[in-house]
């Protein structure tokens, strides 16, 4: 009989928008409720750090599949896990570095696996940060790039606002929605829910009013 799977949360979003910040805050506040929870790094980063450059075009496929790789081995053992970043991610920046789509449909079948994706705003300040990020500039196309791919492969999110304890208080509002159990009988699955207002609409029409 194959282990049960845990509950995988995938962190997504643009350069500089609290991903690895959230994750661990994330597995901080939500260790007592589980046996075990973790957080699954960002291979990119490490490929960074390890080689001292960005990855090539060619490199880039072997970089998802490691880091969906890594996803599905902790989920086979832990009853949490809170990934910085998934393969989409990678897909994203391939098509906005190299104009590479080829890894979109396997990244995006590996996100429909994920039990929920937040998707970080654009709301915090640009931060420098070695080899990896570009600038502020591409921070907009490339959310839209993640929310396009998210809506093709018809998976769900929620988008996360604030900074500090407010951005954790509503990744947290958005866990606890997606693990709470359902009616007998639903089948529903979760659905992208509006941090500000309750309105699934309003924030697709661009930054919500603050307040």
């Amino acid at each position: 009989m194959a282990a049960e799977r845990g509950f995988v949360i995938a962190l997504l979003g643009a350069e500089s928008t609290g991903k690895t910040t959230l994750a661990f805050a994330l597995r901080d506040a939500l260790a007592a409720q589980v046996r075990s929870a973790v957080v699954v790094p960002e291979y990119l980063r490490e490929f960074c750090d390890r080689h001292q450059r960005t990855p090539r075009r060619d490199e880039q496929a072997a970089i998802a599949a490691a880091q969906t790789r890594r996803i599905d081995v902790a989920a086979q053992a832990h009853d949490l896990v809170i990934a910085d970043t998934s393969a989409l991610m990678i897909a994203v920046y391939s098509d906005q570095v190299f104009g590479d789509t080829g890894l979109y449909p396997g990244a995006e079948a590996a996100q429909r696996a994920c039990d929920l994706t937040l998707l970080t705003a654009l709301d915090l300040p640009w931060q420098a940060d070695g080899l990896q990020r570009d600038g502020p500039q591409v921070r907009e196309p490339v959310d839209a790039k993640v929310r396009a791919a998210l809506a093709r492969a018809g998976t769900p999110y929620a988008v996360v606002f604030g900074s500090g304890a407010a951005r954790l208080a509503a990744a947290l509002a958005s866990v606890q929605r997606a693990r709470a159990p359902r009616p007998s009988g639903d089948g529903a699955r979760w659905h992208w829910h509006c941090e500000r207002c309750g309105d699934p609409n309003c924030e697709r029409h661009g930054l919500l009013p603050r307040g």
